[in-house]
């Protein structure tokens, strides 16, 4: 070992080498990993966000006393459940499916809350991702909550 020292200079040119693998590491991987993280984020919320809002929608509307009582406190329901994650509330779409269809079907149809029926409520959060223009907006995340009225509802 004491050869090879010898035989290397000291610097060999070397000196603040590590400086610009650092930086040259940092601005390659580390810039895109947290870029990346950053957007699964926004992504998971914009999930969560649609889920928790169907789930509350659902229960504001299936112990509602009627119809107009129950819109405006499951979409009461929806935009704080939207807040909660930090969600832009503006891009947010409550609709109703009869039973047995999907979200792909809401819109059309309006629940009566009558005893026993059942229907899904569904939220579409659009997700906006962190540094994108917003003309991009294709990422949707819809949650689907099923409800089923009480057959023996006061009233």
């Amino acid at each position: 070992m004491s050869r090879l020292r010898r035989r290397l200079p000291a610097d060999a040119g070397e000196r603040g080498s590590a400086l610009v693998e650092f930086v040259f590491v940092a601005l390659v991987v580390f810039v895109p990993l947290v870029y990346l993280v950053a957007g699964f984020s926004a992504v998971q919320r914009g999930v969560f966000a649609s889920s928790a809002a169907a789930r509350e929608a659902g229960r504001v509307l299936g112990t509602a006393p009627d119809t107009l009582t129950g819109q405006a406190r499951a979409e009461r329901a929806v935009r704080l459940a939207i807040e909660d994650q930090s969600v832009d509330a503006t891009d947010v779409r409550l609709a109703h499916a009869p039973a047995g269809a999907g979200c792909d079907a809401a819109g059309s149809y309006t629940p009566m809350l009558a005893p026993g029926e059942v229907f899904s409520v569904c939220v579409t959060v659009t997700v906006r991702i962190p540094l994108l223009p917003d003309f991009i907006d294709a990422n949707t995340a819809t949650g689907r909550f099923v409800v089923q009225r009480d057959r023996y509802v006061n009233g």
